[in-house]
């Protein structure tokens, strides 16, 4: 399993620090840290998400979690409200410019895999279709351990 593992690790990060770097040249203003992007994602994907349930989300300490909220509320990419539940709270959610850049960077990102999707066998594409049901619950695996 250890070998499988290691080789499963591989492939995952290669495809994404290849497709990361090859896509940057499609996405406006400069390049963002992984943890902002990440927190972005989250962000997008649960509107309205507090500081603390996004600091789990992405399993990092509150006070990291606090300080990419500033950063990318600072450069414009998400806007931080007062929860009306409770007002020392705060809301998290992503801006019209943070929304226009994570699409561009999908689109650059879903190009160049598609390009190479492309250039394989008929007979890769379908291994590859077969894999992505295990492979999306080995995700919900990792999620769920400590």
């Amino acid at each position: 399993m250890t070998d499988l593992a290691d080789r499963l690790l591989g492939a995952v990060l290669g495809i994404r620090r290849v497709v990361r770097r090859r896509a940057r040249a499609g996405v406006p203003g400069p390049p963002l840290p992984g943890a902002q992007v990440e927190l972005l994602r989250v962000v997008a994907d649960h509107p309205g998400i507090g500081v603390a349930g996004a600091a789990r989300e992405l399993h990092l300490a509150n006070n990291s979690v606090s300080t990419l909220v500033n950063q990318l509320v600072d450069a414009g990419l998400l806007r931080r409200e007062a929860d009306p539940a409770d007002r020392r709270a705060a809301r998290l959610g992503v801006t019209a410019a943070a929304a226009e850049r994570m699409a561009a960077w999908r689109r650059a990102r879903t190009g160049l895999v598609a390009d190479a999707l492309a250039a394989l066998s008929e007979e890769d594409i379908a291994a590859i279709e077969q894999a992505l049901p295990s492979l999306e619950k080995l995700v919900g695996v990792l999620k769920e351990q400590p």
